[in-house]
């Protein structure tokens, strides 16, 4: 198995490039989010989405006395790059992840997802 050699530098750029691939109206409405890359999970997961979704926030600090912490987006380099040919494949899976992860953020579940080819 080849596994493609993306810098971790390069792929933050990547990483970057896929947020502001985002409708700009969209990236105006995500809320309290920060995205991080690293580059393995145990799982051997692309991405993952920790938070709470916008849908959910009726409450959303209500009460805590300060502002909540951030929800977190985690792309992780090493098992997109084992899972691409080229490094094209890097900049599309990088940007499924991204979008994926964003989505959940908005309230958008797996199911949903497939249904509209994100898959």
């Amino acid at each position: 198995m080849v596994v493609i050699e993306v810098s971790l530098d390069r792929f933050e750029e990547l990483v970057a490039d896929a947020l502001d691939a985002l409708p700009p109206a969209l990236g105006q409405l995500m809320d309290n989010v920060v995205v991080f890359v690293e580059d393995d999970h145990e799982e051997g997961i692309l991405g993952l989405y920790e938070g709470i979704p916008l849908t959910e926030r009726e409450q959303y600090g209500v009460g805590w006395g300060e502002l909540p912490l951030p929800d977190r987006i985690t792309v992780y380099r090493l098992p997109i790059c084992r899972l691409a040919r080229d490094e094209d494949d890097v900049v599309e899976e990088v940007l499924v992840t991204v979008v994926h992860e964003v989505a959940h953020h908005f309230g958008i579940d797996d199911d949903r997802l497939v249904e509209l080819g994100w898959d």
